[in-house]
């Protein structure tokens, strides 16, 4: 194995697009390549990527693929300078959990993107 890139799926490809620029990620392959009307995205920051797929595109293909925004599924992401990353985006996005040291001394904070999941961030240091 060589890497992991999860896939979110979304209703509003434009929304969540905007909502992962906001962290700093950009868009690094899209289908289709020319247009507005985008059914999927690969957007990267550093060495995360996250794809980004619009449920319409899937058609009945997966029918085991909750069709529902949000799920049982929390992005746990690793950063550093995760102070100056909180201060960039706490006024632009919906925070769950404020800026803390955790008991096994992680500083980590939690966002919600506008499909309803969970990003964590956390800086080990």
């Amino acid at each position: 194995m060589e890497s992991l890139t999860p896939n979110i799926f979304t209703k509003d490809m434009k929304a969540s697009i905007a909502f992962y620029k906001l962290l700093g990620f950009k868009i690094s392959m899209q289908l289709p390549e020319e247009g507005d009307e985008l059914v999927w995205a690969n957007l990267s920051n550093g060495g995360v990527n996250i794809m980004l797929q619009s449920f319409d595109s899937l058609g009945n293909d997966l029918p085991e693929v909750n069709r529902a925004n949000g799920a049982s599924l929390l992005l746990y992401i690793n950063v550093k300078n995760i102070r100056e990353l909180f201060e960039q985006v706490k006024d632009k996005v919906v925070v769950l959990k404020n800026i803390d040291v955790t008991f096994y001394g992680a500083t980590e904070f939690s966002v919600k993107d506008s499909n309803g999941y969970v990003l964590t961030f956390a800086e080990h240091e």
